[in-house]
C-alpha cells in the first residue's frame, strides 16, 4: 500500500517504513497490521518506538508511537500501543503508517535478506520475459509472500507467489529484477474440462460411415 493513503508527507529522514496500522482489533485498543518487514517479531518488541505517518489534522500527528505488546491471532499481526486504550483512540490512528530510523543496526544480517522496500516494485522475470511487478509483500508464520502484479493487468489480478528459492531463485535487487521459475497454474489457468481434447466416436456400420473410409 503506497504511503499516499495518508495525507501526511513522508518523513524527511532516512527511515524504513515497517507497518500500517489497518484496522482497530477488540474493545482494547489492538490493532490488526499490515507488516512492510520481514522481521514482525523483532521490530515489534515491547518498548519499540515508531514516528507516525498520520494527516496533519490528526490528534496523533508529530507524536510517537510505542509498542506494549505484538501477537498472532489467526495467523494475522495484532499490537497494542501505549496509550492507546479502547477502540475509540485506536479508530483515529487507523491506516497510520510506521516509520523507524535506517541504520547499521536494521541492516539485513544475511546475504538472502531484504528489505521490503528493496523488492517492491521489481520486475517479475519469467524465461527471459517481464512477465509483472513486485507491488507488496505479505508476511505469514509459515512463509512469506510476494504480491505480483501481472503486466497489463488490475489489482484484481494480482497473484501470491510464495517466497521460497524454488520458486523465486535469483533477486537482484540493482537490476532491478526477481527470477521466478513458478508451478504450472500459478500465472495461468490450466486448462480444464471444457479444453481437454474429446473422446472420438467409434465408427458405426452405418453406410456413410463405410464411404468416409473408402475416400
Amino acid at each position: 500500500m503506497s504511503a499516499g493513503d495518508t495525507a501526511g508527507a513522508e518523513p524527511a529522514k532516512t527511515q524504513l517504513r515497517v507497518g500500517r496500522l489497518v484496522k482497530a482489533h477488540g474493545l482494547k485498543g489492538a490493532f490488526k497490521i499490515e507488516l512492510y518487514t520481514d522481521d514482525p517479531e523483532g521490530r515489534f518488541v515491547p518498548g519499540k518506538t515508531f514516528t507516525l505517518q498520520v494527516p496533519e489534522s490528526s490528534p496523533w500527528h508529530g507524536r510517537e508511537l510505542t509498542v506494549r505488546e505484538f501477537r498472532w491471532m489467526n495467523s494475522h499481526p495484532v499490537a497494542f500501543f501505549e496509550g492507546v486504550d479502547d477502540r475509540t483512540a485506536a479508530e483515529e490512528l487507523v491506516k497510520a503508517i510506521l516509520w523507524i530510523d535506517q541504520d547499521t543496526e536494521t541492516a539485513p544480517a544475511e546475504d538472502d535478506a531484504w528489505y521490503d522496500h528493496q523488492l517492491v516494485g521489481l520486475d517479475v522475470v519469467r524465461d527471459g520475459d517481464v512477465i509483472g511487478r513486485v507491488v507488496r509483500v505479505d508476511h505469514f508464520p509459515a512463509q512469506d509472500l510476494l504480491i505480483v502484479r501481472p503486466t497489463g493487468r488490475g489489482e484484481d489480478a494480482d497473484v501470491l507467489v510464495p517466497f521460497v528459492s524454488a520458486i523465486v531463485p535469483e533477486v537482484d535487487v540493482d537490476g532491478g529484477r526477481v527470477v521466478v521459475t513458478p508451478p504450472a497454474g500459478l500465472f495461468e489457468e490450466l486448462p480444464g474440462d471444457d479444453d481437454a481434447p474429446r473422446e472420438e466416436s467409434a465408427p458405426d456400420d452405418s453406410d456413410e460411415a463405410a464411404d468416409s473410409r473408402e475416400d
